[in-house]
């Protein structure tokens, strides 16, 4: 049986090797929550269909609102089959510290640097488009994921990093981009609002926040209510040449193969286990996030009402946002960290997500008492503090913006994947310009900026120019 890969991949280094999801994953705070989602474990003892239109690996936020988009110009949801390796929602999209978050000028000066100043400013412009679209889909089909539109602070938590901070913003500003929605605060009046002492600086600009798993598990209700099929515990192992008459691609999965036109590989850092070609293009990084139940000082009318990324440089960060209902307070960490150790450290690149990082818990929760010297953790009653904490892989590129659109050299297969943890912020308009491209449109219908659309020559230049790591 020929195989899917490319013949002459470009050529790179070898990053880890790639690893389909494993199969005993934590849970999330989103996880533990939405235990009662009756798709959890869909068809998880079945058999798959024999064949199908279109396939899509991964059912998260980019794999769902892909099918959801299908199905929204005019595909019957029939001819739709999504697989997932694990229970339903279980990667990125239910593991994250729950921003709907865009930059609103920091990355423009990485990302010109990589892209060029005229992409660069289209990315910010995009992330600011993607709040737009989360908000209006949200309310539109009054979708309950406690979706929050307010707004978020990004903290400067020291003078270097301040200094950089306004650079990023003056750079921006002096490229045409609009930062008439952002605010700037310094000194006490920093202080005041961001109710951290040892802020320098703040910036505040529009922002939401959500349950991403209930975000996710409401796109895959709306499409299986319209004829899509979804097979969890079914992982894709292989997608290879088909020999059936009128098919293109055989996805092989351990229950069974299935003979497809379409696949759509929006398994985020898992991509390159079913595209080698994509090994050391698209790597996986382990993040570690905490919810946190908040004593009086931080509940009722003390609750946080903005988000926020807390920074003393620009990789090492922490960051906020807790929920109205609930007053859940989920606490993320950056993942570089000078404090932490070697071993610790050594192990970012990784696609366990099996557990999480003990010394990396007791860092974060140390420095949010730094932040938050209102929060006593000695008074803490039974119930308040820490209550969970958990793990996510992100996925990384060289150059900082995901992969999306036709992999020219496989025929009918597409890519939506590598945020760089940044998903939710690209994802809501990522997908459905996908969709877009499926059905026949040019990457100008999708309105993305060029720069994300996947291509040889794109892994190429990465090679070339040696990119690695990314601005978030």
């Amino acid at each position: 049986m020929p195989s899917a890969q490319p013949a002459t991949p470009p050529a790179t280094p070898p990053g880890l090797e790639p690893s389909l999801p494993l199969p005993s994953p934590c849970l999330s705070y989103w996880h533990k929550t939405t235990r009662g989602f009756l798709q959890l474990n869909a068809n998880k003892d079945a058999l798959p269909p024999e064949t199908v239109d279109y396939t899509i690996v991964g059912s998260g936020i980019s794999g769902a609102l892909t099918a959801f988009s299908l199905i929204d110009s005019g595909i019957p949801g029939n001819r739709i089959l999504i697989l997932e390796a694990r229970e339903a929602v279980s990667g990125a999209s239910g593991r994250n510290a729950g921003h709907v978050r865009p930059d609103a000028f920091r990355g423009y000066a990485a990302y010109a640097a990589v892209h060029g100043p005229e992409q660069a400013k289209k990315i910010i412009i995009e992330e600011r488009k993607v709040l737009d679209a989360v908000d209006e889909f949200v309310r539109r089909h009054d979708v309950p994921c406690d979706f929050d539109l307010t707004t978020t602070f990004d903290v400067c938590l020291t003078p270097e990093f301040a200094a950089y901070e306004a650079q990023s913003y003056e750079a921006y500003k002096a490229a045409g981009g609009d930062v008439s929605h952002v605010q700037f605060y310094e000194g006490e009046e920093a202080k005041e609002r961001t109710r951290v002492p040892e802020a320098v600086a703040a910036y505040e600009w529009p922002a939401g926040s959500s349950h991403p798993a209930k975000l996710a598990q409401w796109l895959l209700n709306s499409v299986i209510e319209k004829g899509a099929q979804l097979w969890t515990h079914c992982p894709a192992v292989a997608v290879t040449k088909s020999e059936r008459s009128g098919y293109r691609w055989d996805v092989r999965t351990p229950r069974g193969t299935i003979a497809t036109n379409m696949v759509v590989h929006s398994t985020n850092a898992y991509a390159a286990a079913l595209l080698p070609h994509l090994n050391g293009y698209i790597t996986p990084n382990r993040a570690q996030a905490h919810s946190l139940v908040p004593p009086s000082a931080f509940s009722a009318e003390n609750a946080f009402t903005s988000t926020m990324s807390l920074r003393y440089s620009l990789h090492h960060f922490y960051s906020v946002i807790q929920r109205k209902g609930d007053g859940t307070i989920v606490l993320g960490v950056s993942r570089s960290n000078p404090e932490l150790s070697a071993e610790t450290l050594a192990v970012r690149e990784s696609f366990d997500d099996g557990a999480f990082n003990q010394e990396i818990v007791d860092d974060a929760l140390k420095r949010f008492v730094i932040m938050f010297p209102e929060y006593r953790a000695e008074t803490e009653r039974h119930g308040e503090g820490l209550d969970h904490a958990w793990t996510g892989i992100i996925a990384m590129t060289p150059d900082s913006v995901p992969y999306v659109g036709a992999i020219e050299e496989l025929p009918g297969q597409y890519i939506c994947a590598g945020f760089n943890g940044h998903g939710m912020a690209r994802i809501f308009t990522c997908a459905p310009g996908l969709a877009k491209l499926m059905l026949g449109g040019s990457w100008e219908d999708t309105g993305l900026p060029e720069c994300f659309q996947y291509g040889k020559e794109r892994l190429i230049k990465a090679a070339r120019k040696g990119q690695k790591g990314s601005v978030w």
